[in-house]
């Protein structure tokens, strides 16, 4: 488990910024200790738990990078054509004599270089004719040959320690040889939603009740992060009972993910159990959607308390819960991906937060363009399956005219 002191962060302010609650993050919580090996296939998504060094040059030897003639560049004349026999044809997979002077080979893309050869032309450059080809003149020597190591050198760290593996990660560590690799551990990471309103989906609906959305919502977004999701279903509108619960699930987790019952209601009793079990670091954060944030330590486990209106849990989700789990599982900092655009709507917020307004991009010739979604409901989630991007609205800003540059963060880059 996460095991962090329960004054760790020793936050005393009533409101806290986002880069204050991202900086307590990354300065005051270690990644977690321990480390397994996970074959090619199941390491994508996974925190690489060393430096990777080649265990040998990649590519392994000189080749050729086309199709084409190899010959010894001496043998090419500095004006005029070039005329040389072609005694061999050369294949990827195969190999072939040291070329003898005055003579070429036919080769092809990835194919060895034979032994005093250095230099290839492209087959579009040149005319076989008689048994012979023609060269051009004015080669480099080297042209159209990948050298042995030119792309990573034996020794060399291929892959650094924290690393998140993508697909072309587990393809450069597959060409290097290797058919498993070093990982960190997942972070653990326990899910609830609160609230007697809620109902399971596939359950009769009773009068007053919703389904629960935010736990599945949450569920799915942790499934593209280092992190084993664990579902722990729904807490009732009860104190000790949700302080039960989550003093329970701290003990067998890395991180707890709530949503709802932060907020100042009196069947908001996420705030208080944090403090009853531990400690609460804050409550509030400089945001919108998504200000009834709550953060604390229960017996050295972190604990996210996540707003119940959807799209508030989905802001803060990205902002509080995503840099806690990789920050727990090693990685290394991954800021949430931000593009350029440009405004096409109209907005007034209020100093000193950060807001993030739901739009839809259209492309240009120029940035994109983005239309601010026609509703604003922290509760609707249409406004997130229908719209493209979150616009982010610096705590400096205070109103955004159409034609402004503003910055963008598109649903699939970030989720």
């Amino acid at each position: 488990m996460a095991q962090l002191s329960d004054d760790c962060f020793a936050f005393g302010g009533p409101l806290m910024s986002v880069d204050e609650a991202q900086a307590l993050i990354a300065d005051r919580v270690p990644a977690l200790a321990g480390e397994e090996t996970a074959a090619l296939l199941s390491a994508t998504g996974r925190v690489l738990a060393g430096d990777l060094r080649a265990p040998l040059p990649l590519p392994p030897f000189f080749n050729s990078a086309v199709d084409g003639y190899a010959f010894r560049h001496a043998d090419l004349a500095a004006a005029g054509e070039t005329r040389l026999p072609v005694v061999a044809r050369l294949q990827a997979g195969q190999v072939t004599a040291a070329i003898a002077p005055g003579t070429s080979i036919r080769i092809f893309t990835g194919a060895p270089m034979p032994e005093g050869a250095d230099t290839v032309m492209m087959q579009e450059d040149a005319r076989e004719e008689s048994g012979a080809v023609l060269l051009a003149p004015g080669l480099k020597r080297g042209a159209n040959c990948r050298p042995a190591g030119e792309d990573v050198a034996q020794g060399e760290v291929a892959l650094t320690a924290g690393r998140r593996l993508l697909p072309p990660d587990i393809g450069l560590a597959a060409a290097l040889g290797l058919t498993v690799l070093p990982v960190r551990r997942r972070v653990r990471v326990g899910v609830f939603s609160t609230g007697d309103e809620l109902a399971e989906p596939g359950t009769p609906l009773g009068a007053a009740r919703t389904y629960d959305s935010n736990r599945f919502t949450l569920l799915a977004l942790l499934a593209g992060l280092p992190a084993e999701a664990c579902d722990l279903g729904i807490l009732p509108d009860e104190p000790e009972a949700t302080a039960d619960a989550l003093t329970r699930a701290a003990a067998t987790h890395d991180l707890l993910l709530t949503s709802g019952g932060v907020s100042t209601g009196e069947a908001d009793h996420v705030k208080a159990a944090i403090q009853q079990g531990g400690s609460l670091v804050f409550w509030r954060l400089a945001i919108k959607p998504g200000r009834p944030a709550a953060m604390g330590v229960i017996g050295g486990t972190p604990v996210v308390g996540l707003p119940g209106n959807p799209v508030a849990a989905v802001v803060t989700f990205l902002h509080l819960a995503r840099p806690l789990v990789l920050r727990l599982a090693g990685a290394e900092a991954e800021p949430l991906p931000r593009f350029p655009a440009e405004a096409g709507f109209s907005y007034r917020k209020k100093a000193g937060r950060r807001e993030y307004v739901r739009v839809r991009l259209a492309a240009t010739d120029g940035l994109p363009l983005a239309q601010k979604f026609a509703r604003e409901g922290a509760g609707l989630l249409t406004s997130l399956t229908r719209s493209d991007a979150l616009a982010e609205l610096p705590e400096e800003v205070t109103q955004v005219a159409p034609g402004d540059r503003i910055r963008v963060l598109p649903f699939r880059a970030v989720f």
